[in-house]
């Protein structure tokens, strides 16, 4: 009877130990979800201004797509950004990329949108409450201008695409989360020695760390042919880097490598107020784990030199109209690191050297080194809906953009 007595009490005793335990790590769950769902920066007075003008904005076409505007921002203020120039107050688009989900979540295409674009820039609310003139000027300018809000509607004037969330990242966010992924690795083909971007690394396979990749990505007189074409191409080719790094460690699937990413990503980001929740952003995520590195694109908007100022840039049309229009339907799209020597574009600068072709468009239907991540369409099987690799009887033919994959060895 004592004996029973003994081993009741060591059953309750142990039962009560789990709980403390599992209690424990509950507590501890939750305040890791807090601490990282308390990092990131609502943008309502963005959500404010864009629910204004909610009747001039397009209509999604697609259901279950998604377009989400990346902006790295080159403010100067905040933690860690002083170091890289005068903070003037304001603060522009060092980069915007337009990053459309296909549904299903069986691509991912970004499109970037070149600082030195000519666009339309609607009126806009400023920082001092009054309000802009409409105005033609560079596309960088629209931040500056109006912030997100107002780059969103620049967006949207200029493509007809719906922008249904975006993230704004500054400096120290992007290093810090290079430097959570402990860096991501490139392929230089000549050594580097920039004094302007404080950069010096060898030829060959380098792992770049935060502060190396921010230089890296952002140097423009020193790197390629110096434009921004070439810089375009060079973050481009740094993303699909970080996006195979991120996916072939597992980053994504395990929590002990997930959490120090989560930290610095929610610690540097301002969103929608739709992503701006630890859910928000897991949902986003979630739907990213399982898109193939191949099926990740990065392409830059089809464009040429300015006709009155060959420093400024502006579309190349009907080119522009044609990927514009493959994005707002969801359709599928290729990308060649090289452009077809026969591409109907030819006859306004094209060249198959990624260095001398400005804009890389071609309407042929398949290129032996383009990638294109198969005709898709929405629904499921249970509806009777096309999955992704099946082609349906009246699709049209994928174009080809100049661009490049996740999957791609820089070095190969």
């Amino acid at each position: 009877m004592a004996l029973g007595g003994r081993r009741r009490r060591w059953v309750r005793f142990g039962g009560l130990a789990v709980g403390v335990v599992v209690a424990g790590a509950v507590a501890g769950g939750l305040v890791v979800y807090a601490k990282l769902d308390g990092n990131i920066r609502a943008d309502d007075a963005a959500a404010r201004e864009l629910a204004r003008y909610e009747k001039e904005r397009p209509t999604s076409l697609v259901k279950g797509a998604q377009n989400i505007l990346l902006i790295g921002s080159d403010t100067r203020a905040g933690d860690g950004n002083a170091r890289y120039g005068r903070d003037s107050g304001t603060e522009r688009s060092d980069t915007t990329i337009l990053l459309h989900l296909s549904a299903g979540r069986h691509a991912a295409t970004a499109v970037s949108l070149p600082r030195d674009l000519m666009v339309d820039i609607p009126a806009c609310l400023r920082s001092d409450g009054e309000r802009s003139e409409p105005m033609f000027a560079m596309f960088n300018s629209a931040f500056e201008t109006g912030g997100s809000a107002c780059t969103i509607r620049t967006v949207e004037k200029l493509t007809d695409i719906r922008v249904d969330h975006h993230i704004v990242v500054d400096f120290h966010g992007f290093k810090e989360m290079v430097d959570a992924v402990d860096g991501v690795q490139v392929c230089l083909k000549k050594p580097i020695d920039d004094k302007a971007a404080k950069l010096k690394l060898p030829a060959g396979r380098v792992t770049l760390d935060g502060e190396q990749a921010l230089g890296y990505v952002r140097a423009r007189k020193s790197l390629g042919d110096g434009s921004d074409t070439d810089r375009m191409d060079r973050q481009q080719r740094f993303l699909g880097a970080l996006v195979n790094k991120v996916q072939s460690n597992d980053v994504l699937l395990n929590p002990v490598k997930l959490y120090p990413v989560l930290d610095a990503a929610t610690s540097s980001l301002t969103t929608d107020p739709g992503l701006a929740s630890l859910r928000g952003l897991y949902q986003l995520v979630r739907g990213l784990r399982d898109i193939p590195t191949r099926a990740v694109q990065f392409l830059t908007v089809p464009r040429e030199s300015y006709v009155y100022d060959a420093n400024r840039d502006q579309l190349v049309e009907p080119e522009a109209e044609k990927l514009f229009e493959r994005v707002r339907r969801d359709e599928p799209l290729a990308v060649t690191t090289e452009v077809p020597r026969d591409s109907d574009s030819k006859s306004r600068n094209s060249t198959t050297s990624s260095e001398g072709n400005s804009y890389g468009y071609s309407g042929v239907d398949s290129y032996e080194q383009s990638h294109d991540y198969g005709p898709y369409r929405h629904g499921d099987e249970k509806s009777g809906g096309m999955r992704y690799g099946e082609a349906p009887a009246s699709s049209s033919p994928a174009p080809t953009f100049r661009g490049n994959t996740a999957d791609e060895d820089g070095c190969g």
